[in-house]
């Protein structure tokens, strides 16, 4: 046998890069992490992303500020996908069962369930920003401990989970700025303040990895010592001036043909803006809806991300034409009455019986023309997004909602016996807020036609068809 090259003498063929780019030979001469240590640590991670989408889902609906809101859609939407693609990497190394519901260790469940209970915003954000500092520096330690060549599989679904960490990092450093360090409460009398108190739970566990002594200390919860129960109940920032709306009927406008194009851009960017309920609701649906196949949470969570996709669109739109957005009254009361009246189930039935009602000739294609015809380019790209992920999100609705009735058509029907349980009672909305249901779109056109340098139509300007007349009119024919 032939003495071994030695490694600083050893040169590939003509020097091209060695090993498929991976790596340098040296790096991986390297031992790295055993096959079961990879498991152990992957596991760990994945149970954090998992709980890290589950917190940042539930708190969706009852977080008054709206950047916060969105934010945390996109955020569990990532989490989502990362938890995909780690169970999808674990299950390939040697390890049924996998166990990938186990908790992998009593402190980390607590720490997680105590960001979860979190009273307050800032001790909600503070909690989230350890969790995803530590996670981070978990899967760092990961990627510079494993082999590159041997476990090239996981140290790929590392560099994508860290990107999108240093992300999601970044946009936190972003808030604890422009929140100038939201103030946290001062802890109960003779306990550490809240930083300290969760960094006793990751000492318990040996760190988020595993990878230091665990601490021994006791786990003593203090705002999950009773199981967190979702809020249902969505809440808005005061930009959002009566939200119980229901003075402006945008519908009726929108289809409406003797109205222009260009007028009818704007309240499509209100329509946009008002889809913010639809994360509201949808998180309601994800977070009361267990035992689901993980592929069940990552398509919901993907669709409510895209939900608040298209209320910031709406923003975006408004932004670029010159008009305050708050001006228009951004209601609320679907996802309210849908979270509070309907069952998980029936919500899915209603999102699921409004998606197919956008498809035919007055819904999304509709409304892409519209944009086009407005002479706008940018509405005309929006509404070319919005129409690809609505059918997207017909997809999604046909693979994990109709399955769970005997044909489509029950499906519909039983949709269309949510809808109308909760557009039955107009008094429920009437009543509520402000009740005068004021008539806010003169106004709004009125500035948008001041920033475009253009007179107001008068018949636009003139528009004040309530949702209240509209019901009053259908029942009216039905009578009739």
């Amino acid at each position: 046998m032939s003495a071994p090259i030695p490694l600083a003498d050893y040169r590939p063929y003509k020097d091209l890069p060695p090993l498929a780019g991976l790596c340098t030979l040296e790096e991986a001469a390297k031992p790295g992490l055993s096959v079961e240590e990879c498991v152990r640590r992957l596991k760990r991670f994945h149970y954090a992303f998992k709980r890290l989408h589950q917190i940042l889902t539930a708190r969706i609906t009852a977080e008054p500020i709206y950047e916060l809101k969105t934010a945390f859609a996109h955020h569990a939407y990532l989490c989502a996908e990362h938890v995909a693609a780690l169970r999808t990497r674990i299950g390939e190394m040697r390890e049924p069962p996998l166990g990938l519901e186990d908790v992998p260790h009593p402190a980390l469940e607590a720490f997680f369930d105590e960001i979860l209970a979190a009273p307050t915003t800032g001790e909600l954000l503070c909690g989230l920003g350890i969790a995803v500092l530590e996670l981070s520096g978990a899967c760092e330690r990961y990627v510079a401990q494993t082999n590159p060549l041997t476990d090239a599989p996981s140290h790929r679904v590392l560099r994508f989970a860290l990107l999108e960490l240093g992300d999601i990092e970044r946009w936190w450093d972003q808030v604890a700025v422009a929140l100038a360090e939201p103030e946290l409460p001062a802890p109960p009398a003779g306990e550490e303040y809240w930083a300290n108190y969760l960094a006793r739970f990751l000492a318990s566990a040996g760190l988020l990895d595993g990878t230091a002594p665990e601490s021994g200390d006791p786990i003593n919860r203090r705002y999950s010592a009773n199981p967190y129960v979702y809020d249902p109940v969505p809440r808005r920032d005061e930009r959002f001036a009566d939200p119980w709306n229901q003075g402006v009927n945008a519908e009726s406008f929108l289809y409406n043909e003797a109205f222009p194009a260009r007028a009818k851009a704007l309240m499509m960017l209100y329509k946009r803006l008002r889809e913010i309920d639809v994360p509201e609701m949808m998180a309601s649906i994800i977070s009361q809806t267990p035992g689901k196949p993980w592929g069940y949470y990552r398509d919901m969570s993907r669709q409510l991300w895209d939900e608040a996709r298209h209320a910031m669109m709406g923003e975006v739109g408004f932004v670029a034409l010159g008009v305050d957005w708050t001006k228009a009254r951004i209601t609320f009361n679907w996802s309210y009455r849908l979270n509070t009246e309907c069952t998980p189930m029936e919500r899915h039935g209603v999102l699921y019986f409004i998606e197919q009602g956008l498809m035919p000739r007055t819904g999304k294609r509709y409304e892409f023309e519209t944009g086009q015809a407005s002479g706008l380019p940018l509405i005309a790209t929006l509404q070319d997004f919005d129409w690809a992920d609505e059918v997207l999100h017909s997809q999604i609705g046909r693979l994990w909602y109709v399955p769970e009735f005997g044909s489509l058509k029950e499906a519909l029907d039983y949709g269309d016996r949510a809808w109308s349980k909760i557009l039955s009672n107009w008094a429920a909305v009437k009543d509520q807020g402000l009740t005068a249901h004021e008539n806010w779109w003169p106004a709004v056109y009125a500035m948008a036609c001041r920033a475009d340098g253009v007179e107001p139509d008068p018949a636009v300007l003139a528009f004040a068809e309530t949702y209240e007349g509209k019901r009053a009119d259908l029942q009216r024919v039905a009578a009739e």
